[in-house]
Protein backbone atom coordinates (compact mmCIF):
# COMPACT_ATOMS: atom_id res chain seq x y z
CA UNK A 1 0.00 0.00 0.00
CA UNK A 2 1.14 3.44 -0.60
CA UNK A 3 1.16 6.38 2.30
CA UNK A 4 -2.55 7.54 0.07
CA UNK A 5 -3.73 4.20 1.03
CA UNK A 6 -3.46 4.24 4.11
CA UNK A 7 -4.68 7.87 4.13
CA UNK A 8 -7.67 6.60 2.23
CA UNK A 9 -8.14 3.27 4.61
CA UNK A 10 -7.77 5.66 8.14
CA UNK A 11 -11.25 8.12 6.63
CA UNK A 12 -12.91 4.78 5.50
CA UNK A 13 -16.62 5.56 6.37
CA UNK A 14 -16.97 2.34 7.56
CA UNK A 15 -13.76 2.28 10.24
CA UNK A 16 -14.60 1.62 13.51
CA UNK A 17 -15.28 4.67 15.51
CA UNK A 18 -13.97 5.42 19.51
CA UNK A 19 -17.54 4.43 20.68
CA UNK A 20 -17.11 0.81 18.97
CA UNK A 21 -13.73 0.31 20.66
CA UNK A 22 -15.36 1.63 23.67
CA UNK A 23 -18.35 -0.80 23.63
CA UNK A 24 -16.77 -3.78 22.65
CA UNK A 25 -14.22 -3.38 25.57
CA UNK A 26 -15.84 -2.25 28.20
CA UNK A 27 -19.41 -2.79 27.62
CA UNK A 28 -21.72 -1.98 30.20
CA UNK A 29 -19.10 -0.72 32.69
CA UNK A 30 -18.03 2.41 30.87
CA UNK A 31 -19.67 5.48 32.31
CA UNK A 32 -19.82 8.65 30.21
CA UNK A 33 -19.28 11.61 31.98
CA UNK A 34 -20.14 15.06 30.58
CA UNK A 35 -18.98 18.82 30.19
CA UNK A 36 -15.61 20.32 31.55
CA UNK A 37 -17.41 22.60 34.16
CA UNK A 38 -16.05 25.72 32.35
CA UNK A 39 -18.71 26.09 28.98
CA UNK A 40 -20.11 23.37 27.67
CA UNK A 41 -20.42 19.27 26.67
CA UNK A 42 -18.52 18.97 23.72
CA UNK A 43 -19.76 15.83 21.43
CA UNK A 44 -16.67 15.39 19.57
CA UNK A 45 -14.95 14.02 22.73
CA UNK A 46 -16.59 11.10 24.52
CA UNK A 47 -14.60 10.19 27.95
CA UNK A 48 -15.85 8.39 31.59
CA UNK A 49 -14.97 5.25 33.79
CA UNK A 50 -14.65 2.09 32.98
CA UNK A 51 -13.46 -1.68 34.26
CA UNK A 52 -10.99 -3.33 31.87
CA UNK A 53 -10.35 -6.82 33.62
CA UNK A 54 -11.16 -5.60 36.88
CA UNK A 55 -8.86 -2.69 36.68
CA UNK A 56 -10.68 0.50 36.98
CA UNK A 57 -9.44 2.81 34.26
CA UNK A 58 -10.51 6.28 32.63
CA UNK A 59 -11.32 6.09 28.76
CA UNK A 60 -11.32 9.17 26.15
CA UNK A 61 -11.60 9.30 22.71
CA UNK A 62 -12.00 11.72 19.64
CA UNK A 63 -15.48 10.25 18.08
CA UNK A 64 -16.28 11.72 14.41
CA UNK A 65 -19.54 9.53 14.54
CA UNK A 66 -20.65 6.93 12.22
CA UNK A 67 -23.61 8.59 10.35
CA UNK A 68 -23.93 12.16 8.75
CA UNK A 69 -26.55 13.16 11.56
CA UNK A 70 -24.01 12.14 14.46
CA UNK A 71 -20.97 13.06 12.72
CA UNK A 72 -22.74 16.88 12.64
CA UNK A 73 -23.26 16.05 15.68
CA UNK A 74 -20.01 15.53 17.11
CA UNK A 75 -18.51 17.78 14.60
CA UNK A 76 -16.89 15.36 12.57
CA UNK A 77 -14.76 14.58 15.64
CA UNK A 78 -12.76 17.99 15.41
CA UNK A 79 -12.97 18.82 19.08
CA UNK A 80 -13.74 22.48 20.49
CA UNK A 81 -11.73 23.88 23.40
CA UNK A 82 -14.00 22.54 25.58
CA UNK A 83 -13.64 19.29 24.52
CA UNK A 84 -10.18 19.15 25.27
CA UNK A 85 -10.71 20.40 28.69
CA UNK A 86 -13.45 17.84 29.81
CA UNK A 87 -10.74 15.32 28.62
CA UNK A 88 -8.01 16.78 30.89
CA UNK A 89 -10.73 17.08 33.59
CA UNK A 90 -10.67 13.27 33.11
CA UNK A 91 -7.28 12.77 33.26
CA UNK A 92 -6.49 14.79 36.55
CA UNK A 93 -9.56 12.78 38.39
CA UNK A 94 -7.94 9.87 37.24
CA UNK A 95 -4.70 10.73 38.79
CA UNK A 96 -6.51 11.64 42.02
CA UNK A 97 -7.93 7.98 41.89
CA UNK A 98 -4.70 5.99 40.63
CA UNK A 99 -6.88 5.51 37.56
CA UNK A 100 -4.33 4.37 34.29
CA UNK A 101 -5.63 6.37 31.17
CA UNK A 102 -6.73 5.26 27.85
CA UNK A 103 -7.02 8.00 25.15
CA UNK A 104 -8.58 6.53 21.00
CA UNK A 105 -7.11 9.27 18.86
CA UNK A 106 -8.89 9.26 15.44
CA UNK A 107 -9.52 13.49 13.94
CA UNK A 108 -8.03 15.45 11.57
CA UNK A 109 -7.49 17.93 13.15
CA UNK A 110 -9.10 20.43 16.46
CA UNK A 111 -11.74 22.78 15.19
CA UNK A 112 -10.43 25.98 13.86
CA UNK A 113 -13.44 28.23 13.84
CA UNK A 114 -13.93 31.33 15.48
CA UNK A 115 -15.34 30.91 18.05
CA UNK A 116 -13.05 27.53 18.88
CA UNK A 117 -10.31 30.58 18.56
CA UNK A 118 -12.27 32.68 21.07
CA UNK A 119 -12.29 30.37 23.53
CA UNK A 120 -8.63 29.59 23.70
CA UNK A 121 -8.67 26.34 21.35
CA UNK A 122 -5.11 26.71 21.09
CA UNK A 123 -4.65 27.01 24.97
CA UNK A 124 -6.61 24.56 25.77
CA UNK A 125 -4.25 22.24 23.68
CA UNK A 126 -0.99 23.58 25.16
CA UNK A 127 -2.40 22.97 28.55
CA UNK A 128 -3.23 19.58 27.39
CA UNK A 129 0.42 18.75 26.41
CA UNK A 130 1.70 20.36 29.87
CA UNK A 131 -0.55 18.44 32.16
CA UNK A 132 0.38 15.29 30.29
CA UNK A 133 4.11 15.02 30.55
CA UNK A 134 3.69 15.48 34.20
CA UNK A 135 0.23 13.37 34.95
CA UNK A 136 1.17 10.98 38.05
CA UNK A 137 -0.45 8.01 36.16
CA UNK A 138 0.20 5.83 33.37
CA UNK A 139 -1.32 7.11 30.08
CA UNK A 140 -1.72 4.92 26.92
CA UNK A 141 -2.72 6.43 23.76
CA UNK A 142 -3.99 4.12 20.42
CA UNK A 143 -4.67 6.05 16.83
CA UNK A 144 -7.79 4.22 15.46
CA UNK A 145 -7.97 6.56 12.36
CA UNK A 146 -6.75 9.51 11.58
CA UNK A 147 -3.96 11.69 14.02
CA UNK A 148 -4.39 15.44 12.97
CA UNK A 149 -1.59 17.74 14.25
CA UNK A 150 -2.18 19.31 17.39
CA UNK A 151 -5.98 18.12 18.09
CA UNK A 152 -4.45 14.67 17.69
CA UNK A 153 -1.05 15.12 20.00
CA UNK A 154 -3.74 16.94 22.58
CA UNK A 155 -4.53 13.14 23.52
CA UNK A 156 -1.02 11.51 22.78
CA UNK A 157 1.43 12.42 25.10
CA UNK A 158 1.51 9.29 26.66
CA UNK A 159 3.89 6.36 28.18
CA UNK A 160 3.02 4.07 25.06
CA UNK A 161 1.50 5.29 21.79
CA UNK A 162 0.53 2.66 19.66
CA UNK A 163 -1.37 3.11 16.11
CA UNK A 164 -3.56 0.73 13.69
CA UNK A 165 -1.65 -0.27 10.79
CA UNK A 166 -3.73 1.60 8.45
CA UNK A 167 -4.06 4.67 10.67
CA UNK A 168 -1.82 7.86 10.19
CA UNK A 169 -0.28 10.81 12.37
CA UNK A 170 0.93 13.70 11.13
CA UNK A 171 1.88 17.54 11.48
CA UNK A 172 -0.37 18.62 9.00
CA UNK A 173 -2.85 16.99 6.47
CA UNK A 174 -1.83 15.46 2.89
CA UNK A 175 -3.75 18.00 1.40
CA UNK A 176 -2.74 21.04 3.77
CA UNK A 177 0.90 20.22 3.19
CA UNK A 178 0.56 20.04 -0.57
CA UNK A 179 -1.61 23.75 -0.77
CA UNK A 180 1.19 25.07 1.51
CA UNK A 181 4.52 23.60 -0.09
CA UNK A 182 3.37 22.82 -3.62
CA UNK A 183 -0.13 25.35 -4.13
CA UNK A 184 -1.31 22.19 -5.54
CA UNK A 185 -4.08 20.06 -3.74
CA UNK A 186 -3.38 17.44 -6.32
CA UNK A 187 -0.10 16.52 -5.05
CA UNK A 188 -1.47 15.21 -2.23
CA UNK A 189 -0.25 11.72 -2.67
CA UNK A 190 3.11 13.01 -3.22
CA UNK A 191 2.40 15.12 0.24
CA UNK A 192 1.80 12.10 1.65
CA UNK A 193 4.80 10.13 1.45
CA UNK A 194 7.01 13.21 1.87
CA UNK A 195 5.09 13.17 5.54
CA UNK A 196 6.04 9.29 7.05
CA UNK A 197 2.74 9.67 8.31
CA UNK A 198 2.45 5.79 8.29
CA UNK A 199 2.29 3.91 11.28
CA UNK A 200 5.03 1.53 9.70
CA UNK A 201 7.01 5.22 9.10
CA UNK A 202 6.46 6.04 12.69
CA UNK A 203 7.54 3.13 14.01
CA UNK A 204 10.86 2.81 12.09
CA UNK A 205 11.09 6.78 13.22
CA UNK A 206 10.67 5.67 17.05
CA UNK A 207 7.36 7.95 16.93
CA UNK A 208 5.19 5.08 18.22
CA UNK A 209 6.10 1.90 20.26
CA UNK A 210 3.69 -0.54 18.67
CA UNK A 211 1.38 -1.67 15.48
CA UNK A 212 -1.87 -3.30 15.79
CA UNK A 213 -2.91 -5.56 13.68
CA UNK A 214 -6.29 -4.27 11.77
CA UNK A 215 -9.69 -6.10 12.61
CA UNK A 216 -11.83 -7.14 9.65
CA UNK A 217 -14.79 -5.84 12.00
CA UNK A 218 -15.25 -4.93 15.61
CA UNK A 219 -16.69 -7.78 16.78
CA UNK A 220 -12.99 -9.47 15.51
CA UNK A 221 -11.22 -11.43 18.06
CA UNK A 222 -8.40 -9.00 17.61
CA UNK A 223 -10.18 -6.08 19.41
CA UNK A 224 -10.06 -9.18 22.67
CA UNK A 225 -6.58 -9.41 21.99
CA UNK A 226 -5.62 -5.80 22.00
CA UNK A 227 -8.26 -5.36 24.91
CA UNK A 228 -5.79 -8.23 27.23
CA UNK A 229 -2.43 -6.16 25.52
CA UNK A 230 -3.89 -3.13 26.92
CA UNK A 231 -4.52 -4.22 30.25
CA UNK A 232 -0.98 -6.13 30.23
CA UNK A 233 0.51 -2.90 29.56
CA UNK A 234 -1.21 -0.85 31.98
CA UNK A 235 -0.72 -3.21 35.09
CA UNK A 236 3.03 -3.30 34.37
CA UNK A 237 2.60 0.53 33.98
CA UNK A 238 0.95 1.31 37.11
CA UNK A 239 3.83 -0.95 39.30
CA UNK A 240 5.91 1.57 38.21
CA UNK A 241 6.84 4.52 40.34
CA UNK A 242 4.89 7.66 39.95
CA UNK A 243 8.09 10.04 39.66
CA UNK A 244 9.81 7.35 37.59
CA UNK A 245 7.05 7.13 34.98
CA UNK A 246 7.21 10.78 34.33
CA UNK A 247 10.89 10.75 33.69
CA UNK A 248 10.52 8.02 31.35
CA UNK A 249 7.29 9.66 29.56
CA UNK A 250 9.73 12.75 29.39
CA UNK A 251 12.40 11.44 28.23
CA UNK A 252 9.92 9.34 25.63
CA UNK A 253 9.36 12.79 24.15
CA UNK A 254 13.07 14.52 24.57
CA UNK A 255 14.71 12.12 22.26
CA UNK A 256 12.88 12.78 19.26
Amino acid sequence: MSAYDHVTAARANDRPTSIDYITRMFGDSFFELHGDRRFADDKAVIGGIAELEGMPVTVIGLEKGRDLKERMQRNFGSAHPEGYRKALRLMKQAEKFHRPVICFVDTSGAYCGIGAEERGQGQAIAENLMEMMTLRTPVLSILIGEGGSGGALALAVADEVWMLENAIYSVISPEGCASILWKDPGKTAEASECLKLTAQDLFKLGVIERIIREPKDIESKLVDSLKKLIADTLRKKSAIDPDKLIDMRYNRFRKF
